[in-house]
């Protein structure tokens, strides 16, 4: 954008110049048809050659809004280069979808040549390994796209603290993904995340603990209740086994049973028990293998809340 700023001139009254006092910012008007700046009380144009950023076209929703953008795909920290760069497209045709003829080894080169200086550090190649395996990991896992991109801020901070160094990049990239799900109550269990990569459990849990201790990231106890959806769900129950779900769960912290315990039996006990209540019975063993918790967990979970409400502790 060019600007060109008229400078104030002097006014010579004998031997002495005094400069003109500059316009006030409240007596400075918009002219959009010669974009420029005009001083409402003396005319003198301030700034000029001004360029319109604002669009050509309205929108009335966010929806039409997105449609109409033309800047580019947004930017995303899932990428290694941010999304700055573009991509030379395989299908051989121009913008109007015209095929283009005798240019096809000039276009292999060219693609060849983007996709290497889209890759030209150390850095750049580890960040763009370490996105591959979190975009595996995340399709594995069915992560929402906010949790990718903050697993995907966690590992780049890591990277310029040098944590990445001398360990795996799986294992940093799954702690990562399992801090982000922890920071955005999103329940996955670290048994989860190990059972989708080469790295094993304990390798991921030391990396996580180093993630928390260098980057002072805190992280609250996972809540049973946000496992609850998720099994109810899986086994096709309604929503009132949610809600009742919810309620057993919440009698169980006041009597001080959930301290301690882990939060995907809990919540697969809640739910065994919730489904018994409503007439939608499902078996313990039916219950584990969908909350990936074994089914002597459910078992003595829900032992320990039918203590509370009464239950026949022998039911299977």
């Amino acid at each position: 954008m060019e600007n060109t700023h008229v400078e104030n001139t002097s006014v010579e009254t004998g031997k002495e110049s005094k400069p003109k006092p500059p316009c006030p910012h409240e007596k400075l008007v918009y002219d959009s048809e010669h974009g420029e700046y005009v001083c409402l009380e003396t005319g003198e144009v301030v700034e000029e050659k001004i360029i319109d950023e604002r669009p050509e076209w309205r929108a009335f929703t966010p929806e039409e809004r997105g449609r109409r953008a033309r800047t580019g795909g947004p930017l995303t920290t899932t990428v290694h280069d941010m999304g700055f760069a573009t991509a030379i497209d395989y299908s051989n045709k121009d913008a109007a979808g015209r095929k283009l003829m005798g240019k096809r080894q000039e276009l292999i080169k060219l693609r060849k040549w983007q996709a290497r200086t889209r890759i030209l550090t150390s850095m750049d190649r580890n960040l763009a390994q370490a996105m591959n395996e979190l975009e595996r990991l995340g399709d594995l896992l069915n992560l929402p796209s906010h949790v990718k991109e903050e697993a995907a801020r966690i590992y780049r901070e890591a990277v310029e603290k040098g944590l990445v160094r001398g360990r795996s990049i799986e294992s940093v990239i799954a702690a990562a993904v399992y801090v982000a799900c922890r920071e955005l109550k999103v329940p996955r269990s670290l048994d989860e995340v190990s059972r989708h990569t080469r790295i094993g459990r304990k390798d991921i849990a030391r990396c996580y603990r180093l993630l928390l201790r260098e980057l002072d990231i805190k992280v609250g106890t996972t809540d049973p209740v946000d496992y609850v959806p998720r099994i109810v769900h899986a086994l096709g129950l309604p929503g009132t086994v949610v809600k009742r779900a919810v309620e057993l769960l919440n009698v169980a912290r006041e009597h001080g049973v959930t301290g301690g315990k882990d939060p995907a039996g809990l919540a697969a006990a809640a739910v065994y028990v919730a489904a018994l209540e409503v007439g939608e019975k499902r078996t313990q063993k039916e219950v584990a293998h969908v909350a990936g918790v074994t089914e002597v967990t459910v078992r003595n979970r829900y032992k320990e809340l039918a203590k509370i409400f009464g239950l026949d502790a022998n039911a299977v």
